[in-house]
Parts: structure tokens; sequence; C-alpha cells
């Protein structure tokens, strides 16, 4: 090879070496462009396969990874024996880390009610749902979403289930973890209510979990979906998508994705948005739905 040969191919190699970087620093920059919010699979949506045993818990981040979705929430239903198995708990974290899926919250029914109006079963429920953080931690959630069941008056109501709230916080900050409410049936599908709650328990790693399709009171009231979300962002740690709204008077009707998402985004959230509705059949469509509505906000 010449001299003015190698000259000539040098400067071939830089220029297409140019090219090359350059594409690569554009993928990156547009790779790491962060999504407006991102998608979660919550275990309540397969809550008939993991009953009948098609599903084995253990292999619900293995659900999530085949219909694409990287960050799961879980049911204490489907492991409520384990909240203290360090062995089974290790086995659930490392099948998620080796499918890299996030785990983010553990739901937290039957242990109690955390505003219950006899004080020992109040103190009780605390206690209850001590185990369900130490297993959140050993999970690598953030996490865990309880109920605000209480009795009696609004305000009798708004003082048991904060004092109750208060009370398992201050456990859960110890170990840098959140204590969320979602709105969940009787005055916590009120979001006024809720709101009042959260704001006597006043602590950051006290929130909400909203969920779009929870604001059914009881029968014949109903609290408006798209108004009770908006109520409830300023302390949402994460976000319930279910596909089917209310209305003030009892009515049903189906989500307005575009609508809802924006309420939600306008209220700055940028974490996860977790699908809770369609079933095993349809995770994939429910994805999408979420991914599409993503899509159009974001043009």
């Amino acid at each position: 090879m010449t001299s003015t040969q190698k000259t000539t191919s040098r400067r071939t190699f830089l220029a297409q070496s140019g090219i090359t970087l350059g594409s690569l620093a554009m993928a990156k920059t547009a790779s790491a462009k962060e999504p407006l919010f991102k998608i979660s699979l919550a275990q309540w949506t397969i809550n008939p396969e993991l009953k009948s045993g098609k599903v084995d818990n253990l292999d619900f981040a293995k659900v999530a990874h085949n219909h694409g979705i990287h960050a799961i929430e879980y049911v204490n239903q489907f492991f409520m024996d384990k909240a203290k198995d360090t062995a089974y708990l290790g086995e659930m974290k490392k099948r998620a880390t080796d499918l890299g899926i996030k785990s983010l919250i553990i739901m937290c029914d039957r242990e109690g009610n955390i505003g219950d109006p006899d004080e020992k079963k109040r103190n009780q429920t605390v206690e209850n749902h001590r185990k369900w953080l130490d297993a959140a931690k050993a999970l690598g959630c953030h996490s865990i979403r309880v109920n605000a069941g209480s009795a009696g008056s609004w305000e009798e109501q708004v003082n048991l289930a904060s004092d109750g709230l208060a009370k398992l916080t201050a456990f859960g900050a110890e170990q840098g973890l959140n204590v969320i409410v979602e709105n969940h049936g009787g005055l916590s599908s009120n979001a006024d209510w809720l709101a009042e709650v959260i704001t006597k328990v006043d602590h950051d790693r006290c929130g909400t979990l909203p969920d779009f399709g929870n604001f059914r009171i009881k029968d014949g009231e109903s609290y408006d979906s798209y108004e009770g979300i908006k109520k409830l962002m300023p302390w949402a740690k994460g976000v319930s998508v279910k596909d089917t709204v209310w209305d003030s008077s009892s009515n049903q009707s189906a989500l307005d994705y575009d609508r809802m998402l924006k309420i939600v985004l306008d209220a700055d959230f940028r974490g996860y948005c977790g699908i809770e509705h369609g079933g095993f059949a349809r995770l994939n469509a429910s994805r999408e739905k979420l991914e599409q509505a993503r899509e159009r906000l974001a043009g």
C-alpha cells in the first residue's frame, strides 16, 4: 500500500468512525430520555391464576418479564405464611433480580384495621404489619400498601386511622420504607377523607397509592375518579391503573386514559403506573394501552 493509499484509508476510517461514534452518541441520548411514566404489574391482576395454582407466586416476576413489564407489585395474600421465611423471600428476590425485574410494593390485606376503635386491636394491627415491612425491605421494595379501615363518624375515623398510620409509618421510616394507603372502600374511597388522614399524619413516608377504579364508597355512593385522583396525587408513591372509573353518582364508565394520565403527570408524578386490570389473557393489551397513551401524551 502506497503512502497516499494509507492516508486515504486512514481518512476513510476516521470518517466512518466519526459517523459511527456520532450515531452511537445520538442513540445513547435518545435512549437516556426518561419516559413520562413507567409501567409495572400488580399481582392482583392475575389473582385467579395465583389462587388456582396455575401460576406460582415465585413465578410472578417471570410472568411480568414475559409480558414486557420490568417492575412488580406483590400482594401478601399470595405468600401470607412466608413473611418471615428468609429463604423464600430470598428466592423471590433472586428470581426477580435475575430477570431484571424491580420489586416495588407489597400490598397488605387481612392484617386488621389500622383505624380500629379498639386501641389494643389498632396497635395489634400495626404490629401485624411490621413483618411485611421487614419482607418489603428484604425484597427491595420501597413501600407497603395498607388499608385505612376504621369505624365511627368522619372525624373519629380520621383520628383513628391517622393514629394507626402514624405509628406504622414511624416503623417504616426506620427502615427507609413508605407506608402508603389505597382508596379501597368505605371512607378511604372518599378522596377528601383520605387526604385529610394523610395530612394529619404529616410524614414524608406516609403517602397514597391512588387507584383509578376504587372510588365506590358504598352502595349508591361514589367519588368521581378523575377528581379523586387529582386530590390524592400530591402524596402518591405509585398509581394503580384500572380500566373503569366512577362518577359522583355511582355510574361506571370506561377509563379515558389520556385524561386520567394527564392528571397524574400534571402532579409531577414520573413513577410507576401499575396495571391492575385485564387479567392474564389481556396483559399485553393492557400494557399496550398504557404505552400508547404515554406516546400520545409525550407527543
